[in-house]
């Protein structure tokens, strides 16, 4: 396992390096594209990834999946930018629109965390029930004629050309970065996607992890889609459609394992701004935007292969690590027993000073 956190927290620092390289290859070949408001437009588009991813992140460091956000951020989308349009006050559309995050999570948390039930099967199953609440919600009719202040919103700046919203998000996912490596219950998701068994045996409360990291999750969608609904000024029953793809795409590119205990909100941020930016980036090399979906389907697929060889690799280093210590003339039961210690403690590393949510 400490192959595989070694290898991600690299994978984590190099999709940074990966996207300033991106820039400067798509520059090169367009310097049109190397403006200050163009790079600035390629962040302030990934502000909903992401939120989303971020939210995201919460269920994958548990080990889990939720793959119910994008039908989540375009009911709340839909539900916030119809009480709008009535002429309901923002913070009142605002509030019912998170709470329904939270019911969502709840729900997710419930299938996934008490009931057992596989993550993907669920979510995928919440997913389905909420696009179709959606259609029946809006009877297959855009949202339109939203708030002028709402949508004018979405375009003022606070930093330079980067959008209050975008600051905002980010400051935001520093304080979450730093809440999960520098606070015990930070830590807990992490040890808890790790190994769920053994963080129970010292007292973390599993169960409460679990159900906090969808609620979260949930919130995250929601407040996604309350930016989406201000940044595009409308709302379809498709909007959100294939959000769910992109912020896993985001997760695993910054260095979020799938299988849970090993990742950074931080790099699941720098994951977002390589996804928004695809279509900005393929517009410059003078490809079509249609190729969008096609490059994140490919990404995500070599992620996930990569992260299965990984952790394919660390499983037999450990069994030979194992087999070496049963086997070898000095082992007593004394250094067995010392050595089996060990890889306790390696597997519920996120608990210590090294470990935690890197």
């Amino acid at each position: 396992m400490d192959l595989v956190k070694r290898l991600l927290k690299a994978r984590g620092l190099s999709s940074l390096a990966f996207l300033i390289a991106l820039f400067i290859i798509v520059g090169a070949m367009n310097p049109a594209f190397l403006t200050p408001a163009t790079i600035a437009a390629c962040f302030n588009t990934s502000v909903v990834y992401t939120l989303v991813a971020v939210g995201v992140a919460f269920t994958l460091f548990i080990g889990e999946i939720d793959v119910s956000v994008g039908s989540n951020l375009g009911l709340v989308a839909v539900v916030v930018g119809s009480m709008l349009r009535d002429g309901t006050p923002l913070p009142v559309a605002c509030l019912v629109g998170i709470l329904i995050g939270v019911a969502i999570g709840l729900v997710n948390a419930w299938g996934v965390a008490v009931m057992k039930a596989p993550s993907l099967i669920f979510t995928l199953g919440t997913n389905g029930v909420l696009r179709g609440i959606v259609y029946v919600y809006t009877n297959g009719q855009w949202v339109e004629n939203l708030p002028k202040e709402f949508k004018d919103f979405s375009a003022v700046t606070g930093i330079g050309d980067f959008t209050v919203y975008y600051c905002a998000v980010i400051a935001l996912v520093i304080l979450i970065h730093f809440a999960l490596i520098q606070t015990r219950r930070g830590r807990w998701f992490a040890a808890v996607g790790d190994n769920a068994n053994g963080a129970t045996l010292v007292g973390i409360p599993a169960l409460q992890t679990k159900i906090l990291a969808y609620v979260i999750c949930g919130v995250m969608a929601a407040i996604g889609g309350i930016i989406f609904c201000s940044r595009i000024g409308f709302v379809t029953p498709m909007s959100g459609n294939g959000y769910e793809m992109k912020a896993i795409a985001a997760c695993v590119l910054g260095g979020v394992s799938l299988l849970g205990g090993v990742g950074s909100v931080l790099g699941a941020a720098v994951g977002s701004v390589i996804m928004a930016s695809i279509s900005y980036l393929l517009v410059f090399m003078g490809f079509s935007s249609n190729y969008d979906n096609a490059i994140t389907g490919v990404i995500l697929i070599v992620i996930v292969v990569v992260d299965a060889l990984l952790q394919h690799r660390s499983i037999v280093q450990n069994r030979h690590a194992r087999l070496n210590a049963r086997v070898s003339p000095k082992a007593t039961s004394e250094v067995l027993a010392e050595q089996i210690a060990d890889f306790g403690e390696a597997a519920m590393s996120p608990l210590g000073k090294k470990g935690g949510v890197r």
